[in-house]
């Protein structure tokens, strides 16, 4: 007999999907073992013949004892997802979620007697009904929360909201909260309020800095400690936030501070810096959005993103506005794209305008003097990267001299492939560990028919042709 199976109802509701409802309500307050089973169990129902589905299997499965699994099992009949069928030979059933939904657990009132009395003392301004009070049950049941702890967090809501009628839901809300921080003991609980107490003058202050008409809830005083505590800002950092914000909410306020935390600027002095570098970025990130012909309504995220990060990298102003320009004329037309172009630069160690001025006029230069040699062989297309590759062999490979070089174009002229003639030529010096001119002459029985060759200008030319010469220099470069 198998060891788990499905209810006929829980297989009609495909019960065998993790449902939301288990995830939601189940799941948190559930303790890793019984989650563990639980699931387990209902991944071996999906196979419910399966000759191994025991008990003894099953405990071996999650290395754990037999016991434990059936304590974990009694747990979740508790909660009303499974029934235990038998107990020798151990069998459970898994039931489907919606019928717990269906039942309200009963709770024994008559154990409640001294807490009822005392929850009605504080909010004496109306009634606690029984609706009210099956929710404190459940917090002290369910969430294991000590009663006298949930009576301290009771009085606290009345206090803060200084009114005795104060709507429930605002109480569970408050101590689920508490819950979920495991602070379910009344001497936790009593240190926790009183480190809110504590701290009422400080997030009050924030208050009046926001404008706020109101006395800040529980809620907003947990948040307000969860600044100091996790955190870590003190109160000069939170009220400067607080003052500076163009959008003065508290929820914005802590989205700002959680976002400074993130960024690890926990000073008055790191936050200023940070805002006028902002304030500077978000300029430059509207010159490059437009110069890519990109457009942001919201420039924060390509500030963030992007601008920082190659800030960060050492490029300077106007080295972003200028490749921004470059980007767009070679049709590199995306944040992302551009940023590949200075990731390759980085790596080159461009990072001025100055530095790419030279690098650019290396380039240019190379592909200047290779321009040259094509038309000195009677070749008028443009350079390209087979050119530049063979011409880096010759020059930095071979260090073969420039007037050598510049003498064996002169035989190349008039052939049939002309620069396949040159490479092969030029291969041949190499061999033959020719380095002069005059070694060259004599070691050729080829005569020179051409008297005039043209000679090597050195000009700058910021041509179209010569910025795309510029980028595909970089092409190869890996990032």
């Amino acid at each position: 007999m198998a060891f788990c199976k499905l209810s006929v109802d829980a297989i009609a509701n495909n019960a065998i999907q993790i449902e939301n409802i288990f995830i939601n309500d189940f799941l948190p307050y559930a303790s890793g073992e019984c989650v563990k089973v639980y699931l387990y169990g209902l991944y071996k129902c999906q196979d419910a013949s399966s000759r191994d589905n025991t008990l003894e299997n099953f405990a071996n499965e999650l290395n754990m004892s037999q016991e434990d699994v059936e304590s974990c099992f009694y747990y979740w009949q508790e909660q009303g997802l499974v029934q235990i069928l038998e107990v020798i030979p151990f069998e459970v059933r898994y039931l489907p979620i919606t019928n717990v939904l269906n039942h309200t657990k009963k709770y024994n009132v008559k154990k409640y007697g001294t807490f009822n009395i005392q929850a009605q003392e504080i909010l004496s301004g109306r009634m606690i009904t029984p609706k009210e009070y099956e929710e404190y049950y459940y917090i002290i049941e369910e969430l294991h929360m000590e009663k006298e702890a949930l009576l301290m967090i009771i009085k606290y809501c009345v206090d803060a909201k200084k009114s005795d009628n104060i709507n429930y839901s605002y109480i569970t809300t408050v101590a689920k909260d508490f819950a979920n921080r495991k602070i379910l003991t009344a001497k936790q609980t009593e240190e926790y309020l009183c480190k809110l107490e504590g701290q009422n003058e400080g997030v009050e202050m924030v208050f009046k800095t926001l404008k706020i008409k109101r006395l800040p809830n529980i809620t907003e005083r947990t948040i307000y400690k969860s600044w100091k505590d996790d955190l870590k800002f003190d109160d000069d950092v939170i009220l400067y936030v607080s003052k500076s914000m163009k959008r003065p909410s508290f929820e914005y306020l802590d989205t700002l501070l959680k976002k400074y935390y993130s960024m690890k600027l926990t000073k008055v002095e790191d936050i200023e810096n940070y805002e006028s570098e902002k304030k500077t970025s978000t300029e430059i990130a509207k010159k490059i959005t437009t110069n890519l012909g990109l457009y942001y309504e919201n420039l924060e995220p390509v500030v963030d993103n992007y601008v920082f990060k190659w800030f960060n990298m050492g490029f300077s102003i106007s080295m972003l506005e200028q490749i921004s320009n470059y980007c767009f004329k070679t049709n590199v037309r995306t944040l992302e794209g551009m940023d590949k172009v200075l990731a390759k630069f980085y790596k080159l160690g461009i990072l001025s305008e100055e530095s790419l001025q030279e690098y650019f006029n290396s380039v240019l230069s190379v592909d200047k003097k290779i321009k040259t040699i094509l038309e000195n062989i009677g070749l008028s297309r443009n350079v390209n990267q087979f050119d530049r590759d063979k011409y880096k062999i010759w020059t930095e490979v071979w260090n073969m001299p420039e007037d050598v070089i510049e003498y064996a174009t002169t035989l190349a002229v008039g052939k049939e492939q002309p620069m396949q003639y040159l490479v092969a030529l030029l291969s041949s010096f190499h061999d033959k560990n020719i380095k002069t001119v005059e070694d060259a002459k004599n070691s050729s029985q080829i005569v020179n028919t051409t008297t005039h060759t043209k000679k090597f200008n050195n000009e700058r030319s910021y041509t179209k042709e010569e910025m795309n010469a510029l980028f595909q220099s970089i092409e190869e470069i890996e990032i």
